[in-house]
């Protein structure tokens, strides 16, 4: 599905999650899930790295961005932890 760019920077409260996904010398690429009519899209966007690289959110992305229906997945992740005593 198709949104604006306007509405995609504007709508902040309506997103599940937010993950930094990629980053660069200049920019930081985050992937975000949102709320929208009762569905779940994921877009992803780019910002600048520090506050010398002036880049908002979708600032160089077309008028209309493509976003994808998502759907929640559970699944198991095994971590590792240090034995104490070894």
């Amino acid at each position: 599905m198709k949104f604006k760019k306007e509405f995609l920077q504007e709508m902040e409260g309506k997103t599940i999650q937010k993950t930094i996904i990629d980053h660069s010398r200049w920019s930081v690429l985050y992937e975000r899930v949102f709320e929208y009519g009762g569905k779940l899209y994921c877009t992803h966007y780019s910002v600048g790295a520090t506050e010398q690289q002036d880049e908002g959110p979708y600032e160089y992305e077309p008028d209309e961005i493509e976003c994808q229906e998502v759907k929640p997945v559970e699944k198991l992740v095994i971590v590792y932890e240090i034995i104490e005593g070894n």
